[in-house]
């Protein structure tokens, strides 16, 4: 999927935003328009999923909350168990009765990568239950350096965004208004 189609259903929009991590961007990910369509949504999983079929995985875990939709269609299509790290404290936990035997292998997916915040949690919860995590998958990487998780990580769509630290946005600057979109 491209930048135009994403584009296309809404699913990428332009303006002054402010980003789950604090810092302010002219481009935000409005990754529910994806995941609303899985007629979007299967193929770019495929897509995703082409480079990690070499791995042997038993599961795919995923943050709440796009991240469960992700690892719902990964676990789908690799036919292995999706698991949803949910928040717990300043943390992620495996909730509702869900398990993971130690020393499974992992592939741990989310739907957008900006600074890595909710896939470094799930890495931690994964580290805590003994997993072995073979490799990172992301729907998008909008991160401007590729942040290094000790893993090999892939991406479906690979789209450098540029954000700032509110003290030196350049759209602050210019008195374009500030939109908060996200739900942390």
């Amino acid at each position: 999927m491209s930048l135009q189609a994403l584009e296309t259903i809404g699913a990428v929009l332009h303006g002054h935003f402010l980003l789950t991590s604090g810092r302010h961007s002219a481009l935000y990910f409005e990754k529910f328009r994806l995941l609303e369509r899985p007629d979007r949504l299967v193929p770019m999983v495929s897509q995703l999923l082409e480079p990690l079929r070499k791995y042997s995985i038993d599961a795919v875990v995923g943050p709440t909350l796009g991240g469960v939709v992700v690892a719902y269609e990964c676990a789908r299509q690799l036919g292995v168990p999706a698991l949803y790290a949910e928040r717990e404290g300043e943390g992620r936990a495996f909730r509702r009765g869900s398990d993971l035997a130690p020393n499974s292998s992992v592939l741990v997916v989310d739907d957008v990568l900006t600074t890595g915040t909710s896939i470094r949690e799930v890495l931690a919860l994964m580290e805590q239950v003994g997993a072995r995590v073979e490799a990172i998958g992301v729907l998008i990487d909008r991160s401007e350096q590729m942040p290094d998780f000790g893993v090999p990580l892939f991406s479906a769509l690979r789209i450098p965004a540029e954000s700032y630290p509110p003290e030196n946005c350049p759209l602050c600057q210019q008195g374009v208004p500030l939109t908060k979109r996200g739900s942390r």
